[in-house]
């Protein structure tokens, strides 16, 4: 993936030198997994609270808000930026891949809803952060608050995905930030809190296929902001051969079914809660392919 013209985005929170949080709670929502990644825990989906509880099959989106926070959770104490070159050279990476998702889902959001596309802030952190929805380690990896509008990201896990999943290449990275942005659209059109709302109101199994739902969409919006890069940012951005097929890889590597067969040996459908493999990459695929972030519905389709 090449920029030539792209400016970085303003809306990036660079907290690499506050202090980590002291308690151990982990609740922040989304995000990717690796099989047994630092601090021997995976990085989640849209929905993920705790791998711990993902294998044990506890589904967490009852706690999914969409708004509020937790009280009570004092900030970080401020410190200057240790950066190396390298940290520096992908702090504008991934400044300049938020940049493509806003212009694309201004875009997106005039065209196909009548609306103004909020954006959301990226946090780059460092083992540690607080957020709106709870505490988090790096360990949980990327990750989605709807109670801040907020992407978290330790910029350690782009270099961990390809020494973890084998799922390498600038454009796998940029995918994982497309995805956590899908997020925030599905936050924004209120998908994430109707499917909230069925805590509660259905069986497990119900529950855990709507959570597999949300995830694929947030693959499918996360396709269309591929094509949108492809077909609509000439000039600015350009795909290089190789580039589509890194991100189907990292799908790919994070499919409930790759996922639990690394990290115990035996796959439980029944505990799905992020899609398959295969169903990934399909709604990847899907939004590259159509470009439309209305033409295809995994809550319809995926039954």
């Amino acid at each position: 993936m090449r920029f030539e013209n792209q400016p970085e985005s303003g809306n990036i929170e660079d907290r690499r030198g506050s202090g980590s949080p002291q308690r151990g709670m982990i609740n922040p929502f989304g995000g990717m997994r690796l099989p047994g990644g630092r601090g021997g825990m995976g990085l989640g989906g849209l929905v993920l609270l705790l791998v711990v509880g993902y294998f044990m099959g506890i589904n967490p989106l009852h706690l999914l808000t969409g708004t509020g926070g937790s009280p009570g959770i004092a900030a970080e104490s401020e410190g200057p930026v240790h950066s190396s070159p390298g940290e520096d050279a992908l702090k504008s990476f991934v400044a300049k891949v938020l940049a493509t998702t806003e212009t694309c889902w201004h875009d997106v959001f005039q065209q196909k809803f009548n609306r103004t596309y909020e954006e959301p802030t990226l946090v780059l952190f460092r083992e540690g952060v607080r957020s709106a929805c709870g505490e988090a380690a790096s360990s949980m990896g990327p990750f989605y608050c709807p109670g801040d509008h907020k992407v978290y990201i330790d910029l350690s896990f782009l270099d961990e995905m390809a020494r973890t999943l084998s799922a390498g290449g600038d454009f796998a990275q940029a995918y994982v930030i497309a995805h956590e942005v899908g997020h925030h659209v599905q936050n924004l059109l209120g998908t994430s809190r109707k499917v909230q709302a069925l805590h509660g109101r259905v069986g497990e199994a119900e529950y855990n296929r709507a959570s597999v739902q949300l995830e694929l969409q947030a693959d499918y919006f996360a396709g269309v902001w591929a094509h949108y890069v492809k077909h609509r940012m000439q000039g600015r951005t350009e795909l290089e051969i190789g580039d589509f097929e890194e991100a189907i890889r990292a799908a790919q590597a994070i499919g409930d079914d790759t996922l639990q067969r690394r990290s115990t040996g035996r796959v439980v459908p029944e505990k799905f809660t992020h899609g398959t493999s295969a169903q990934r990459v399909k709604w990847f695929r899907l939004g590259f392919e159509t470009g439309d972030p209305t033409a295809r519905d995994p809550f319809k389709e995926e039954k």
